[in-house]
């Protein structure tokens, strides 16, 4: 869908999103059975951050930003931009002045499956972003795109509105829908993660907390002492 600026849109709770956010992305994405991850290209120019936030969802063509200067007037406060191409890109679409400029409206950061410019000056403004890529290479703002359409990064299905969670390990998407039950699924292994960190450390081996060796005999995995293992060795030589 190109041409196309969508206002209005609802969007999740932020109370609910911040709380999801708590949890992490690699909780949340197993929680919610392994879905909603934008994929590992998508790194972090500044480390330690985990933040949470409505998506503003950008579709702009290749080397043009035209449409993030035109998804501004549409973002507030406690939204994530979220910006991909309608093929692959890596030119610098985002700096430091779209950054100020979103910045100034309460945008909690941006998610861009292409590249951004100026960090440095990112990094000082303590501007949270994610990216395909770092890039000098400039853009052009020629060419009609969309603003609040559902997009697609790595695979998901980005839609206004939805949570979107990033954090070091990379950038999750739960759909706004589906917040209340993801909510209860990250709590839910949160504490048994809390269960088995205990146990863990007070020496309790993985293998038995999470029942693992009825499947190692099942694969067929045995155990043999080192000199067996050395007699092994020299007949297959």
């Amino acid at each position: 869908m190109s041409g196309v600026v969508v206002t209005g849109c609802p969007r999740a709770d932020l109370t609910d999103v911040d709380r999801l956010a708590g949890y992490g992305v690699a909780t949340v994405h197993e929680a919610i059975g392994r879905a909603g991850y934008l994929g590992a290209h998508l790194r972090p120019i500044l480390d330690g951050l985990r933040i949470g936030g409505t998506a503003v969802t950008v579709l702009c063509q290749p080397g043009d930003n035209l449409m993030i200067h035109v998804a501004v007037e549409q973002c507030r406060a406690g939204d994530l931009l979220v910006v991909t191409t309608t093929s692959p890109s890596t030119d610098g679409m985002f700096g430091e002045l779209l950054a100020t400029a979103v910045q100034a409206r309460g945008v909690r950061g941006l998610v861009i499956d292409a590249g951004v410019r100026d960090v440095a000056d990112l990094r000082r403004m303590r501007f949270p972003v994610w990216s395909r890529a770092i890039s000098a290479q400039g853009t052009v703002k020629a060419t009609a795109g969309a603003v609040n359409v559902p997009v697609v990064i790595g695979g998901q299905v980005v839609r206004p509105g939805d949570a979107v969670l990033a954090d070091d390990d990379g950038v999750v998407c739960v759909a706004r829908g589906q917040i209340e039950a993801a909510l209860e699924a990250s709590a839910a292994r949160a504490a048994g993660e809390v269960e088995g960190r205990a146990a863990f450390a007070a020496g309790q081996l993985s293998l038995d907390r999470y029942d693992l060796r009825p499947r190692l005999t099942e694969l067929g995995i045995r155990y043999v002492g080192a000199e067996d293992a050395g007699r092994d060795e020299g007949a297959g030589g």
